[in-house]
């Protein structure tokens, strides 16, 4: 063979030779990515060619999947009273994807999670077609039917857990959406989802677990518990030497001031909570000092950016800032920033006696023939106080709510603990603040619910707005309709 003619069979034995390698790449190590692409149509033409499985709650379905008449996607999935639900399942949709549980587990709910295979293959054998499995949550219906109504046409959020396990009871968000209307493949389904896009209420933001707000004076909980496990004060009862007016640090004589004529000056922290003073809490910010007031926040869960429940929420900050900004962040002001869910961590902690569990949602993972095929154990989160002074702390808030900023939140014959919040937002306060409670209630089992609502906006007259009377009916509410559910 002459030389040129070699080389051509070189070239052309190198090409076979890259075109078998690069089939090879595509068959056996891309295989997967191609299948699972977002672009790859076939992927939900398969996903809803069969009925998905359901999203339960109480034993009850709040999902379904209902035949179309499309020629690609046979089945569609449907919601139960979904703008009540929706921050619960999000959307499984044929055209936009999907969010939330729907996404995080789908290969349960379509049958292709490799704990299934069994169940594949009896179906298989037995002509039956593909069937997906169940997501069981930990939500009470009651409980979340309370928190929606309660919110009503405010925009706002709540986040209810139980202590004891950590189990979300209740995840409610307003304004709402149904993602019922956005499942499909119609021009009324795109419509839809462009309406819910340029929406400025941002009615598909999960409020409770996706936004952060400034928590106001709820964050003096976390103020407190910092005072006392520091040492900063041995009780409750005793005076904490709080001057009146009192000024921010390394500032020209700027006045931290409270709400309104009320008496602060060398407070009890319980008389400082129950009123709650600025000046007392600012002031302890200050004297334990960013550090000390850093890690507190964090052992209830700020600055972690992986709570998932298995949703994840938004981060929760409590900031690294100079001692004036430091004060203002004890009180729940300047760059601190909660979610519903965290607030609803920090008083479930105290109302554990000072064990904070992992919050999550879903309780067991069950295949098609209802077998278990997967459960979530309580596992505790961290030890922000300790058990003593978790219970000074309840002695507080039940103070608060027996005769304090709190009333509203009292259930006869039940111990209710609780504390309001008003925080401000806005550049120089100008817009609306944000109106927030927090609470737990008491049986002779334990805490079996803490919540955390917050009102960011509604028609009330801005000198109307108060936590303890826009969000602490709300959280009554959904307190109540969980102690029913105890007996």
């Amino acid at each position: 063979m002459n030389k040129p003619l070699r080389r051509i069979a070189i070239f052309c034995g190198l090409l076979v030779l890259a075109l078998l390698v690069r089939d090879n790449w595509v068959q056996f190590v891309q295989a997967d990515e191609l299948k699972n692409h977002k672009k790859n149509r076939r992927v939900q033409i398969a996903t809803y060619s069969k009925p998905r499985g359901d999203i339960i709650v109480d034993g009850q379905r709040i999902t379904g999947s209902t035949k179309t008449d499309s020629i690609d996607f046979k089945y569609k999935r449907t919601y139960k009273n979904g703008p009540m639900w929706a921050p619960v399942t999000s959307y499984a949709s044929q055209v936009f994807g999907s969010r939330g549980i729907e996404a995080l587990e789908d290969k349960i709910l379509t049958g292709e999670d490799d704990r299934l295979f069994f169940n594949r293959t009896i179906d298989m054998v037995t002509g039956k077609g593909k069937k997906g499995g169940d997501v069981v949550t930990t939500l009470n219906a009651k409980a979340q039917e309370a928190a929606f109504k309660g919110l009503g046409d405010k925009k706002g959020a709540v986040a209810a857990l139980d202590p004891r396990t950590g189990k979300i009871l209740a995840l409610a968000s307003t304004p709402s959406y149904d993602p019922s209307k956005i499942a499909g493949s119609s021009k009324e389904d795109e419509k839809e989802w462009k309406r819910l896009l340029a929406d400025k209420d941002k009615a598909m933001l999960n409020r409770a677990l996706q936004e952060s707000y400034p928590p106001g004076s709820t964050f003096k909980l976390v103020t407190a518990s910092a005072a006392l496990e520091n040492g900063l004060y041995s009780g409750i009862d005793e005076p904490t030497k709080s001057p009146l007016p009192y000024y921010l640090p390394d500032t020209n004589k700027q006045p931290l001031n409270n709400e309104g004529d009320i008496p602060c000056k060398d407070a009890t922290l319980r008389e400082a909570l129950r009123v709650s003073c600025n000046t007392v809490f600012g002031k302890i910010s200050a004297d334990l000092g960013n550090k000390k007031m850093k890690e507190e926040a964090e052992k209830f869960g700020f600055n972690d950016p992986k709570v998932d429940t298995p949703t994840r929420a938004a981060e929760s900050k409590y900031p690294k800032d100079n001692r004036p900004q430091n004060a203002m962040a004890g009180i729940g002001q300047a760059s601190n920033t909660a979610t519903p869910l965290q607030m609803a961590m920090v008083t479930s902690a105290i109302a554990n006696n000072g064990k904070l569990m992992q919050p999550y949602m879903v309780d067991k993972l069950r295949a098609p023939n209802l077998n278990v095929i997967e459960q979530t154990e309580p596992k505790e989160y961290s030890r922000p106080l300790s058990s003593s002074n978790a219970q000074k702390l309840q002695d507080m808030m039940e103070t608060v709510v027996e005769k304090g900023t709190g009333t509203m939140a009292q259930i006869d014959g039940v111990k209710v603990g609780g504390k309001t919040g008003t925080a401000q937002h806005g550049e120089n306060n100008k817009a609306n603040p944000y109106a927030w409670f927090v609470s737990y209630a008491k049986t002779d089992k334990g805490s079996p619910v803490a919540v955390a609502c917050v009102i960011e906006s509604s028609d009330t007259l801005r000198d109307d707005i108060a936590g303890g009377k826009l969000a602490a009916p709300v959280a009554k509410a959904v307190m109540e309709a969980v102690l029913k559910t105890e007996k």
